[in-house]
């Protein structure tokens, strides 16, 4: 807008001429929001230039609201797409498709739901299209121009990000612009600071990737599919002379150790030990199974054993490379040193939880614990180097 009308360019011309391409995310009330608060903020910055209004219906002030009208194409991301259990990238960019049909947007791009992958084929862009028909043709959601509209929770969201979002903008304005700003690579630290922080997240289970980091598909497998590496559309070589961002997916780094568990040509068994009180050792087994299905290890789940000696005889006959203890916290300190060692040198031991005697089970060599409060993937990396798995 500068540029142009700096140039002699009449600012209606230049702001109808303008479109817009967003990315769509997967925080689905937060979108929503997120693009009709930039509607609202391009129409004030767009008002400003005081475009001269060429409409048959002229305002009395003359300004072309026409003009001040911000035009969207927005895009599904991949930045949440994963290689295993793939098709659950159809209810990700379907959702975030929804987001941008209800925040009024004026195109919407669905991502295919295997393009983390490999080039989509006419299936998955066929599908990617039928995404689209779904809201238009059965939801009818451009028959309304703002269904959001009056929702206080929308309302009170889309003004809270207007009012940071103004403030982001003259901040960058104070430190020369955009441009400036990229170049001095302060833009990219940010957005790399807030990757950073989501791929923590996703490691710790704090963020939840259905089919990755929780809930996994443990006989899944890969079937040769393999991340695609990202390419740089500008072909350039050597060094980068400007600051690069980080655009690995966040699903990315428990594909890594997925992918290299199936390529040691061996599938680490986890055996769970199950004892003592019933509810405690069925929800411990149920984590402790998730947990080590994000690595791609097989699990072997176990109604209970009588005593932790006929656990670990039945572990032994099963070939466990794991053996996770699994019962209540009153009951580990009898459990849990005599399961040990039971188990012996025959598996590594694993204990199901966080209990009050922790410090007395690590006295007696119990070293291996799984629980909530686990960064899942380091936890995971440690065990595949224990299993020698690269």
């Amino acid at each position: 807008m500068r540029s142009l009308t700096e140039a002699g360019v009449p600012a209606d011309k230049v702001a109808k001429k303008i479109q817009f391409n967003l990315g769509i995310g997967s925080n689905y009330f937060m979108e929503i929001a997120k693009f009709r608060a930039a509607r609202m903020l391009w129409a004030k910055i767009v008002e400003a230039y005081k475009p001269e209004c060429h409409c048959e219906k002229k305002q009395e002030d003359g300004i072309c609201r026409c003009a001040c009208k911000m035009h969207i194409n927005a895009v599904t991301t991949k930045y949440n797409q994963t290689l295993f259990d793939p098709y659950v990238n159809l209810l990700r960019s379907q959702t975030e498709a929804m987001s941008a049909a209800l925040a009024g947007v004026n195109s919407i791009t669905v991502t295919p739901f295997d393009a983390a992958y490999e080039t989509p084929d006419d299936f998955s862009e066929r599908l990617a299209r039928n995404q689209q028909l779904l809201l238009k043709e059965e939801s009818h959601l451009d028959k309304v121009v703002d269904p959001a509209g009056g929702s206080y929770y929308v309302e009170n969201l889309t003004e809270a990000l207007a009012e940071q979002a103004w403030k982001l903008f003259l901040s960058v304005e104070d430190e020369g612009g955009m441009l400036a700003m990229v170049k001095a690579g302060k833009v990219q630290e940010a957005i790399n600071a807030t990757n950073a922080t989501r791929h923590d997240n996703a490691a710790k289970r704090k963020e939840s990737l259905l089919g990755t980091n929780q809930f996994p598909n443990i006989k899944e497998m890969s079937e040769g599919r393999a991340p695609k590496t990202c390419s740089c559309c500008c072909k350039a070589e050597g060094n980068p002379t400007i600051a690069t961002l980080d655009s690995a997916r966040i699903a990315s780094q428990f594909e890594e150790l997925r992918l290299a568990t199936e390529a040691s040509g061996r599938r680490p068994k986890v055996f769970m030990l199950t004892i003592g009180n019933l509810a405690m050792r069925q929800a411990r087994a149920q984590f402790s199974g998730n947990f080590f299905g994000c690595a791609g290890y097989e699990i072997i789940d176990n109604l209970g054993f009588k005593t932790v000696e006929d656990g670990a005889e039945a572990a032994r006959k099963a070939g466990a490379d794991i053996v996770v203890l699994c019962s209540s916290d009153d009951e580990y300190a009898e459990y849990g040193p005599a399961a040990f060692k039971a188990v012996g040198d025959s598996a590594i031991f694993v204990i199901a939880g966080n209990p009050a005697c922790i410090e007395d089970l690590k006295a007696a060599g119990i070293e291996n614990y799984v629980h909530v409060r686990c960064n899942v993937l380091e936890t995971l990396r440690d065990f595949n180097s224990k299993l020698n798995i690269k």
